[in-house]
Protein backbone atom coordinates (compact mmCIF):
# COMPACT_ATOMS: atom_id res chain seq x y z
CA UNK A 1 0.00 0.00 0.00
CA UNK A 2 3.06 2.63 0.86
CA UNK A 3 4.10 1.89 -2.82
CA UNK A 4 0.80 2.78 -3.66
CA UNK A 5 0.72 6.18 -2.32
CA UNK A 6 4.14 6.68 -2.87
CA UNK A 7 3.03 6.55 -7.07
CA UNK A 8 -0.03 8.47 -6.45
CA UNK A 9 2.16 11.14 -4.99
CA UNK A 10 4.38 11.26 -7.61
CA UNK A 11 1.47 11.58 -10.33
CA UNK A 12 0.32 14.81 -8.11
CA UNK A 13 3.91 16.49 -8.18
CA UNK A 14 4.61 15.68 -11.59
CA UNK A 15 1.10 17.74 -12.57
CA UNK A 16 1.57 20.71 -9.95
CA UNK A 17 5.41 20.87 -12.00
CA UNK A 18 3.37 20.73 -15.29
CA UNK A 19 1.11 23.29 -13.73
CA UNK A 20 4.19 26.13 -12.33
CA UNK A 21 3.13 25.15 -8.66
CA UNK A 22 6.42 23.09 -8.36
CA UNK A 23 9.60 24.01 -10.32
CA UNK A 24 11.13 22.13 -12.13
CA UNK A 25 14.12 19.16 -11.49
CA UNK A 26 12.97 18.31 -7.91
CA UNK A 27 13.48 14.60 -7.39
CA UNK A 28 12.83 14.19 -3.56
CA UNK A 29 12.41 11.25 -1.56
CA UNK A 30 8.64 10.45 -0.94
CA UNK A 31 8.63 9.25 2.60
CA UNK A 32 5.15 7.58 3.39
CA UNK A 33 5.41 6.05 7.28
CA UNK A 34 2.37 4.11 9.09
CA UNK A 35 0.94 6.19 11.71
CA UNK A 36 0.88 5.74 14.84
CA UNK A 37 -2.75 7.06 15.61
CA UNK A 38 -5.39 5.21 13.51
CA UNK A 39 -7.98 8.10 14.28
CA UNK A 40 -5.58 10.29 11.86
CA UNK A 41 -5.85 7.92 9.06
CA UNK A 42 -3.62 4.57 8.10
CA UNK A 43 -0.51 6.11 6.40
CA UNK A 44 0.83 9.88 6.16
CA UNK A 45 3.51 11.95 4.49
CA UNK A 46 5.81 15.06 5.32
CA UNK A 47 6.08 15.74 1.20
CA UNK A 48 4.43 19.12 1.42
CA UNK A 49 6.68 20.27 4.32
CA UNK A 50 9.95 19.09 2.34
CA UNK A 51 8.63 20.82 -0.62
CA UNK A 52 7.28 24.40 0.57
CA UNK A 53 10.59 26.13 0.79
CA UNK A 54 11.69 25.03 -3.13
CA UNK A 55 7.84 25.85 -3.95
CA UNK A 56 7.73 29.36 -1.88
CA UNK A 57 4.27 27.83 0.05
CA UNK A 58 3.44 27.62 3.38
CA UNK A 59 3.60 24.31 3.52
CA UNK A 60 -0.33 23.58 4.41
CA UNK A 61 -0.92 25.57 1.38
CA UNK A 62 1.18 23.23 -0.74
CA UNK A 63 -0.45 20.12 0.94
CA UNK A 64 -4.18 21.06 -0.10
CA UNK A 65 -2.83 21.21 -3.61
CA UNK A 66 -1.45 17.79 -3.05
CA UNK A 67 -4.30 16.87 -2.35
CA UNK A 68 -6.22 18.23 -5.16
CA UNK A 69 -4.07 17.09 -7.60
CA UNK A 70 -3.84 13.44 -6.30
CA UNK A 71 -5.71 10.82 -8.83
CA UNK A 72 -8.57 9.17 -7.74
CA UNK A 73 -7.90 5.64 -6.50
CA UNK A 74 -10.74 3.02 -4.98
CA UNK A 75 -8.34 2.13 -2.26
CA UNK A 76 -7.76 5.74 -0.76
CA UNK A 77 -11.20 7.15 1.31
CA UNK A 78 -10.57 10.24 2.14
CA UNK A 79 -6.70 12.72 2.38
CA UNK A 80 -6.88 15.08 5.10
CA UNK A 81 -3.89 17.55 6.30
CA UNK A 82 -2.65 17.74 10.04
CA UNK A 83 -0.68 19.92 11.56
CA UNK A 84 2.10 21.48 10.17
CA UNK A 85 1.41 20.30 6.75
CA UNK A 86 0.80 16.20 7.26
CA UNK A 87 -0.64 14.28 4.52
CA UNK A 88 -2.83 11.23 6.28
CA UNK A 89 -3.99 9.00 3.70
CA UNK A 90 -7.30 6.86 5.13
CA UNK A 91 -7.82 3.44 3.80
CA UNK A 92 -11.18 1.96 2.17
CA UNK A 93 -12.33 -0.89 4.17
CA UNK A 94 -14.53 -1.44 1.62
CA UNK A 95 -12.17 -2.03 -1.08
CA UNK A 96 -9.51 -3.61 1.58
CA UNK A 97 -11.54 -6.43 2.36
CA UNK A 98 -12.70 -7.00 -1.28
CA UNK A 99 -8.93 -7.06 -2.03
CA UNK A 100 -8.60 -10.17 1.00
CA UNK A 101 -11.13 -11.99 -0.21
CA UNK A 102 -10.02 -12.00 -3.70
CA UNK A 103 -6.67 -12.99 -2.41
CA UNK A 104 -8.04 -15.22 -0.07
CA UNK A 105 -9.76 -17.17 -3.27
CA UNK A 106 -6.31 -17.04 -5.40
CA UNK A 107 -4.16 -20.36 -5.23
CA UNK A 108 -1.01 -18.11 -4.73
CA UNK A 109 -2.82 -15.41 -2.20
CA UNK A 110 -1.82 -12.95 -4.56
CA UNK A 111 1.86 -12.76 -4.63
CA UNK A 112 3.65 -13.11 -8.18
CA UNK A 113 6.55 -15.28 -9.31
CA UNK A 114 9.85 -13.79 -9.35
CA UNK A 115 10.88 -12.59 -12.74
CA UNK A 116 13.23 -14.07 -13.60
CA UNK A 117 13.16 -17.46 -12.31
CA UNK A 118 16.63 -18.39 -10.83
CA UNK A 119 18.09 -21.63 -10.19
CA UNK A 120 19.43 -21.43 -6.62
CA UNK A 121 21.27 -23.98 -4.28
CA UNK A 122 20.31 -24.06 -1.26
CA UNK A 123 22.82 -25.72 1.53
CA UNK A 124 21.78 -26.86 4.50
CA UNK A 125 21.62 -29.25 7.18
CA UNK A 126 25.13 -30.70 6.60
CA UNK A 127 25.50 -32.89 9.90
CA UNK A 128 28.71 -34.37 10.85
CA UNK A 129 28.48 -38.52 10.22
CA UNK A 130 30.72 -38.98 13.16
CA UNK A 131 27.50 -38.23 15.80
CA UNK A 132 24.13 -37.30 16.23
CA UNK A 133 22.45 -33.71 14.84
CA UNK A 134 22.76 -31.72 17.21
CA UNK A 135 20.65 -28.16 18.04
CA UNK A 136 22.68 -25.58 15.24
CA UNK A 137 22.09 -28.69 12.40
CA UNK A 138 18.22 -28.81 13.44
CA UNK A 139 18.39 -24.59 12.92
CA UNK A 140 20.24 -25.29 9.56
CA UNK A 141 17.49 -27.93 8.42
CA UNK A 142 14.77 -26.03 9.35
CA UNK A 143 15.39 -22.24 8.23
CA UNK A 144 17.00 -23.60 4.83
CA UNK A 145 14.26 -25.40 4.18
CA UNK A 146 11.62 -22.62 5.11
CA UNK A 147 13.98 -20.33 2.88
CA UNK A 148 13.74 -23.19 0.14
CA UNK A 149 10.17 -23.03 0.23
CA UNK A 150 9.60 -19.42 -0.04
CA UNK A 151 11.83 -19.58 -3.27
CA UNK A 152 9.71 -22.82 -4.86
CA UNK A 153 6.73 -20.54 -4.10
CA UNK A 154 8.10 -17.63 -5.78
CA UNK A 155 9.07 -19.69 -8.78
CA UNK A 156 12.90 -20.26 -8.43
CA UNK A 157 14.15 -23.77 -9.14
CA UNK A 158 16.11 -24.65 -5.95
CA UNK A 159 18.67 -27.65 -5.57
CA UNK A 160 19.33 -28.64 -2.17
CA UNK A 161 22.48 -29.73 -0.89
CA UNK A 162 23.42 -31.63 1.97
CA UNK A 163 27.06 -31.34 2.63
CA UNK A 164 27.40 -34.02 5.29
CA UNK A 165 30.22 -34.36 6.85
CA UNK A 166 31.44 -37.67 5.95
CA UNK A 167 34.73 -37.61 5.38
CA UNK A 168 38.25 -36.81 7.44
CA UNK A 169 40.47 -37.73 10.01
CA UNK A 170 37.75 -38.40 12.56
CA UNK A 171 36.72 -41.51 10.33
CA UNK A 172 39.94 -43.23 10.60
CA UNK A 173 38.92 -43.33 14.51
CA UNK A 174 34.86 -44.86 13.68
CA UNK A 175 36.17 -47.12 11.37
CA UNK A 176 39.13 -48.50 13.45
CA UNK A 177 35.63 -49.14 16.08
CA UNK A 178 33.82 -50.72 14.01
CA UNK A 179 36.72 -52.91 12.61
CA UNK A 180 37.36 -53.82 16.55
CA UNK A 181 33.67 -54.43 16.94
CA UNK A 182 31.74 -55.67 13.41
CA UNK A 183 29.52 -57.77 15.17
CA UNK A 184 28.23 -55.12 17.35
CA UNK A 185 28.22 -52.70 14.66
CA UNK A 186 24.37 -52.66 14.25
CA UNK A 187 23.74 -52.18 17.76
CA UNK A 188 26.10 -49.67 18.23
CA UNK A 189 24.96 -47.91 15.64
CA UNK A 190 21.80 -47.32 16.73
CA UNK A 191 22.89 -44.96 19.38
CA UNK A 192 25.32 -42.52 17.00
CA UNK A 193 26.35 -40.17 20.38
CA UNK A 194 27.10 -43.77 22.20
CA UNK A 195 29.17 -45.21 19.38
CA UNK A 196 30.95 -41.89 18.84
CA UNK A 197 31.97 -41.71 22.39
CA UNK A 198 32.84 -45.41 22.63
CA UNK A 199 35.15 -44.29 19.89
CA UNK A 200 36.54 -41.70 21.24
CA UNK A 201 37.41 -43.31 24.67
CA UNK A 202 38.97 -46.05 23.07
CA UNK A 203 41.17 -43.62 21.31
CA UNK A 204 42.16 -41.68 24.33
CA UNK A 205 42.92 -44.63 26.21
CA UNK A 206 44.68 -46.83 23.82
CA UNK A 207 47.65 -46.01 22.01
CA UNK A 208 47.50 -48.95 19.58
CA UNK A 209 44.34 -47.89 18.49
CA UNK A 210 44.89 -44.20 17.94
CA UNK A 211 47.95 -45.19 16.01
CA UNK A 212 45.34 -48.21 14.05
CA UNK A 213 42.55 -45.23 13.48
CA UNK A 214 45.41 -43.08 12.00
CA UNK A 215 46.55 -45.89 9.19
CA UNK A 216 42.77 -46.33 8.75
CA UNK A 217 42.85 -42.56 7.89
CA UNK A 218 45.49 -43.08 5.17
CA UNK A 219 44.18 -46.46 4.09
CA UNK A 220 40.48 -44.70 3.45
CA UNK A 221 42.27 -42.00 1.78
CA UNK A 222 44.24 -44.19 -0.48
CA UNK A 223 41.07 -46.08 -1.50
CA UNK A 224 41.38 -49.43 0.67
CA UNK A 225 38.33 -51.02 -0.60
CA UNK A 226 37.68 -52.70 3.03
CA UNK A 227 37.88 -49.20 4.95
CA UNK A 228 35.80 -48.28 2.04
CA UNK A 229 33.20 -50.69 2.56
CA UNK A 230 32.87 -50.04 6.34
CA UNK A 231 33.16 -46.54 5.86
CA UNK A 232 30.37 -47.16 3.13
CA UNK A 233 28.34 -48.98 5.96
CA UNK A 234 28.74 -46.42 8.13
CA UNK A 235 27.50 -43.97 6.21
CA UNK A 236 24.57 -45.75 5.44
CA UNK A 237 23.44 -46.29 8.51
CA UNK A 238 24.15 -42.63 9.82
CA UNK A 239 22.45 -41.31 6.98
CA UNK A 240 19.29 -43.50 7.35
CA UNK A 241 19.14 -41.75 10.76
CA UNK A 242 19.31 -38.24 9.46
CA UNK A 243 16.49 -38.83 7.09
CA UNK A 244 14.07 -40.36 9.79
CA UNK A 245 14.93 -37.09 11.68
CA UNK A 246 13.96 -35.17 8.58
CA UNK A 247 10.91 -37.23 7.68
CA UNK A 248 10.01 -36.52 11.23
CA UNK A 249 10.72 -32.97 10.73
CA UNK A 250 8.35 -32.53 7.20
CA UNK A 251 11.16 -31.16 5.55
CA UNK A 252 12.15 -31.33 1.76
CA UNK A 253 15.14 -33.22 2.22
CA UNK A 254 16.13 -36.64 0.61
CA UNK A 255 18.97 -38.87 -0.13
CA UNK A 256 19.11 -37.74 -3.13
CA UNK A 257 20.02 -34.28 -1.69
CA UNK A 258 23.36 -35.69 -0.05
CA UNK A 259 26.43 -34.48 -1.68
CA UNK A 260 28.79 -34.72 1.45
CA UNK A 261 32.59 -34.27 1.39
CA UNK A 262 33.62 -37.41 -0.46
CA UNK A 263 32.30 -36.46 -3.07
CA UNK A 264 34.94 -34.01 -3.77
CA UNK A 265 37.57 -35.54 -2.99
CA UNK A 266 39.49 -36.39 -6.25
CA UNK A 267 38.77 -32.87 -7.30
CA UNK A 268 40.59 -31.52 -4.62
CA UNK A 269 44.55 -32.21 -5.94
CA UNK A 270 42.52 -30.49 -9.06
CA UNK A 271 41.78 -27.06 -7.10
CA UNK A 272 45.44 -26.86 -5.35
CA UNK A 273 46.57 -26.86 -8.73
CA UNK A 274 44.80 -24.37 -10.40
CA UNK A 275 45.24 -22.19 -8.05
CA UNK A 276 48.73 -22.62 -8.27
CA UNK A 277 48.16 -21.86 -11.64
CA UNK A 278 46.50 -18.82 -11.53
CA UNK A 279 49.57 -17.41 -9.22
CA UNK A 280 47.27 -17.36 -5.96
CA UNK A 281 48.87 -19.91 -4.03
CA UNK A 282 51.83 -18.92 -1.15
CA UNK A 283 53.51 -20.95 0.78
CA UNK A 284 53.46 -20.61 5.14
CA UNK A 285 55.37 -23.16 7.29
CA UNK A 286 54.54 -25.96 4.48
CA UNK A 287 51.52 -25.18 4.45
CA UNK A 288 49.94 -24.02 0.68
CA UNK A 289 47.52 -20.76 1.28
CA UNK A 290 45.66 -18.25 -0.21
CA UNK A 291 46.41 -14.74 1.16
CA UNK A 292 43.50 -12.26 0.82
CA UNK A 293 44.85 -8.43 1.71
CA UNK A 294 41.19 -7.80 2.63
CA UNK A 295 41.40 -9.43 5.37
CA UNK A 296 44.06 -9.13 8.06
CA UNK A 297 44.56 -10.27 11.92
CA UNK A 298 44.98 -7.82 14.66
CA UNK A 299 48.46 -7.65 13.93
CA UNK A 300 47.49 -6.08 10.38
CA UNK A 301 48.99 -9.44 8.25
CA UNK A 302 46.71 -10.71 5.40
CA UNK A 303 44.59 -13.84 6.56
CA UNK A 304 45.18 -17.47 5.02
CA UNK A 305 42.79 -19.65 3.01
CA UNK A 306 44.88 -22.66 3.73
CA UNK A 307 43.72 -25.13 0.76
CA UNK A 308 46.57 -28.06 1.91
CA UNK A 309 48.56 -28.60 5.17
CA UNK A 310 51.89 -28.97 5.58
CA UNK A 311 51.83 -32.97 5.29
CA UNK A 312 49.16 -32.96 2.57
CA UNK A 313 45.75 -32.81 4.15
CA UNK A 314 43.18 -30.83 2.47
CA UNK A 315 40.72 -28.94 4.78
CA UNK A 316 37.34 -27.41 4.72
CA UNK A 317 38.21 -24.56 2.73
CA UNK A 318 39.21 -26.69 -0.37
CA UNK A 319 36.12 -29.09 -0.36
CA UNK A 320 34.05 -25.58 0.06
CA UNK A 321 35.89 -24.08 -3.25
CA UNK A 322 35.17 -27.50 -5.17
CA UNK A 323 31.55 -27.62 -4.05
CA UNK A 324 31.16 -23.82 -5.48
CA UNK A 325 33.43 -25.12 -8.65
CA UNK A 326 31.04 -28.09 -9.30
CA UNK A 327 27.59 -26.08 -8.46
CA UNK A 328 28.36 -23.12 -10.66
CA UNK A 329 29.68 -25.36 -13.62
CA UNK A 330 27.30 -28.52 -13.13
CA UNK A 331 24.74 -26.97 -11.14
CA UNK A 332 24.50 -23.87 -13.40
CA UNK A 333 23.75 -21.68 -10.53
CA UNK A 334 22.47 -18.25 -10.66
CA UNK A 335 22.74 -18.07 -6.30
CA UNK A 336 24.07 -20.39 -3.57
CA UNK A 337 22.48 -19.66 -0.18
CA UNK A 338 25.14 -21.23 2.63
CA UNK A 339 23.00 -21.87 6.03
CA UNK A 340 25.29 -22.31 8.40
CA UNK A 341 25.82 -20.50 12.06
CA UNK A 342 27.28 -16.62 12.49
CA UNK A 343 30.42 -18.29 13.36
CA UNK A 344 31.67 -19.15 10.12
CA UNK A 345 30.97 -15.85 8.57
CA UNK A 346 34.93 -15.10 8.12
CA UNK A 347 35.48 -18.43 7.16
CA UNK A 348 32.50 -17.69 3.78
CA UNK A 349 33.49 -14.41 3.07
CA UNK A 350 37.29 -15.50 2.56
CA UNK A 351 36.17 -18.70 0.13
CA UNK A 352 33.73 -16.86 -1.63
CA UNK A 353 36.25 -14.48 -2.11
CA UNK A 354 39.09 -17.06 -3.08
CA UNK A 355 36.46 -19.08 -5.77
CA UNK A 356 36.15 -15.61 -7.44
CA UNK A 357 39.38 -15.01 -7.96
CA UNK A 358 40.34 -18.38 -8.47
CA UNK A 359 36.80 -17.75 -11.34
CA UNK A 360 35.84 -20.84 -9.93
CA UNK A 361 32.42 -19.45 -10.11
CA UNK A 362 30.46 -17.42 -12.92
CA UNK A 363 30.51 -13.43 -13.30
CA UNK A 364 27.21 -13.05 -11.30
CA UNK A 365 27.10 -15.84 -9.72
CA UNK A 366 25.28 -14.81 -5.69
CA UNK A 367 27.31 -16.64 -2.68
CA UNK A 368 25.69 -15.47 0.37
CA UNK A 369 26.08 -17.12 4.02
CA UNK A 370 22.91 -16.65 5.28
CA UNK A 371 24.23 -17.04 9.13
CA UNK A 372 22.29 -17.39 12.07
CA UNK A 373 22.68 -17.28 15.95
CA UNK A 374 23.60 -20.17 18.04
CA UNK A 375 21.83 -21.57 21.03
CA UNK A 376 24.58 -22.30 24.07
CA UNK A 377 24.59 -24.04 27.73
CA UNK A 378 25.18 -22.69 30.71
CA UNK A 379 29.03 -23.45 29.85
CA UNK A 380 28.54 -20.96 26.98
CA UNK A 381 29.70 -23.88 24.74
Amino acid sequence: MKDSIRHLIQQALIRLTAEGVLPEGLTPAIQVENTRDKTHGDFASNIAMMLAKPAGMKPRDLAQKLIDALPADTAISKVEIAGPGFLNFFQNSAALAGRLEAVLTDSRLGVRKTTPAQRVVVDLSSPNLAKEMHVGHLRSTIIGDAVGRVLEFLGDTVIRQNHVGDWGTQFGMLLAYLEENPASAETELSDLEQFYRAAKQRFDDSAAFADRARELVVSLQAGNDECLRLWARFNEISLSHCQKLYDRLNVKLTPDDVKGESAYNAELPQIVEDLQAKGLLSESDGAKCVFLDEFKNAEGNPLPVIVQKAGGGYLYATTDLAAMRYRSQQLKADRVLYFVDQRQALHFQMAFEAARRANFVHDGMQLEHMGFGTMNGADGR
